[in-house]
């Protein structure tokens, strides 16, 4: 693995390939939700950084280490300072009320981008075809889950807004695909675009995963 291959393999070394793009973009976008939840809780600048790097890293981190692979900003330090970058940008951008909304959009992309290419590092290792679905959604949310977590927030994953949902479905279609021999890119923006449709349907008109029902009253 060279300073510059994050993801998955020889046809996407060049840093300025769209898939390596779009990396560091869900980075970003991730770092972004972490600084606005320090944001929320009016937090010094010190803690919009670390929420931001936490919450742009913290799944590819997991998946990294789960796999035995090099972390990745370890390697490129390029990772950590787009988190920073998205820090600073957040904390000049001010309060802005429609920024909030603009950044679930911006997390819906993050979600089903990661969701595919978390799958693909891991299926680039050798991993089953079901461990890959596993690695393409901790990729997703396991960032935003330690974000949760440190600002006091209910957690994603106890939330029944359909959000891990649209990462899952983004790592399977991914998966599906590729076991079919389908070529890499058309798979990924396949299961790119279904697990957004999913997440942006579920902001759009609101829907969530049943609950458990409740059984009968004593």
């Amino acid at each position: 693995m060279t300073p510059i291959d994050p993801v998955i393999g020889e046809t996407i070394r060049n840093p300025q390939t769209v898939l390596t793009a779009l990396d560091f973009a869900g980075v970003a976008v991730f770092a972004a939700t972490g600084a606005l939840a320090a944001a929320r809780e009016k937090h010094d600048l010190v803690t919009f950084a670390f929420f931001a790097a936490i919450t742009g890293v913290g799944g590819g981190t997991l998946r990294d280490l789960l796999l035995g692979l090099p972390v990745f900003w370890v390697q490129d330090w390029r990772y950590i300072a787009v988190c920073l970058a998205a820090a600073v940008g957040i904390w000049l951008l001010g309060w802005r009320d429609w920024r909030f909304r603009a950044l679930l959009w911006l997390d819906a992309v993050g979600l089903a981008a990661y969701g595919v290419m978390g799958a693909a590092k891991a299926m680039a290792a050798g991993a089953s075809p079901l461990i890959c679905i596993v690695m393409g959604t901790l990729t997703a949310c396991f960032g935003g889950v330690i974000r949760d977590l440190l600002a006091g927030q209910p957690s994603i994953l106890l939330r029944r807004e359909i959000a891990v949902s649209a990462a899952i479905l983004s790592a399977t279609v991914y998966v599906a695909l590729r076991g079919l021999e389908t070529d890499r890119w058309p798979a990924a923006a396949v299961a790119l675009a279904v697990g957004f449709a999913l997440r942006a349907a579920a902001l759009r008109w609101g829907w969530t995963l049943p609950g458990f029902p409740s059984g009968p009253r004593a």
